[in-house]
């Protein structure tokens, strides 16, 4: 049994974004069948593993029905959020920038426009994550470009940032009461997902592209939604590659008994 599918005591029906999951299931996935009462949606999400049977016979929500659709998740579970530190240093100080742990389902809410493309109207954690480092992570040009719009340079390349913070909820060990951590510093931005490598894997092996998924449920969801790549070797086509070409370095990877960290050096 994976962890990601343990109760969350104290949860239920009405922990869940029951909007959020409707569009999952009619636009994302396009299931015809919509439950309509709420007996029709314990056992549908019962079936789809995000609900599951306490030891006094109700129906909680499973940690990863909490992660991907959870309402306040760090509520009832602690560490469902993402703490984003900055400092202005290149090592650990008192003086942040900015200390801050985001809370909310990992899922963005989307809309289908008249032209059949989606548009995003509720931001999941993964969108406020990007929001929120984009700042520290960008030099905004005093000269404008020829479209009078102020000229940003990334100092990290964007889609391996992702890759990692979206690989950090998909592989974390959600046993480990301690949130994912992020933290940037002014010649690099680490980031720290709880829990040794699952099973086997090594970072040698990480990095040749063995996949072996700790919540092959989250995972499945977000590969749904897009947010992870449809072979799941991100580490391998897609951070390794663009800190090359971007950045001219390789991101290091260092996995211990307790997390998987990894880092970025700011771009010369």
């Amino acid at each position: 049994m994976h962890p990601e599918l343990l109760p969350v005591p104290g949860t239920g029906l009405q922990s869940l974004d029951l909007v959020r999951i409707r569009e999952y299931l009619s636009t994302i996935i396009r299931d015809p069948d919509i439950p309509d009462d709420e007996d029709a949606w314990t056992r549908r999400l019962s079936g789809l593993g995000l609900l599951t049977g306490a030891v006094d016979g109700r129906e909680v929500c499973t940690i990863a029905g909490l992660v991907l659709f959870g309402i306040a998740p760090r509520k009832f579970l602690p560490q469902a959020g993402l703490r984003v530190i900055v400092y202005d240093t290149e090592d650990k100080t008192y003086h942040t920038l900015l200390d801050t742990v985001l809370d909310g389902p990992l899922t963005g809410r989307y809309v289908t426009e008249a032209n059949g493309t989606r548009a995003l109207v509720d931001t999941g954690l993964i969108e406020r994550f990007s929001e929120i480092i984009s700042p520290f992570i960008t030099l905004e040009q005093p000269a404008l470009s020829d479209g009078f719009q102020r000229i940003k340079t990334w100092l990290y390349p964007r889609d391996a940032i992702r890759e990692i913070i979206i690989n950090a909820f998909c592989h974390r060990d959600w046993t480990r009461m301690v949130d994912i951590e992020v933290s940037r510093y002014v010649d690099r931005i680490e980031f720290i997902s709880p829990g040794s490598l699952p099973n086997s894997m090594t970072v040698e092996k990480m990095v040749a592209g063995q996949r072996s998924p700790r919540n092959p449920l989250i995972v499945e969801m977000l590969r749904d939604y897009g947010y992870v790549e449809s072979r799941g070797m991100g580490v391998r086509t897609k951070v390794i590659p663009l800190m090359r070409s971007e950045n001219m370095t390789d991101p290091i990877f260092d996995a211990t008994e307790d997390y998987l960290r990894t880092v970025l050096l700011r771009k010369k």
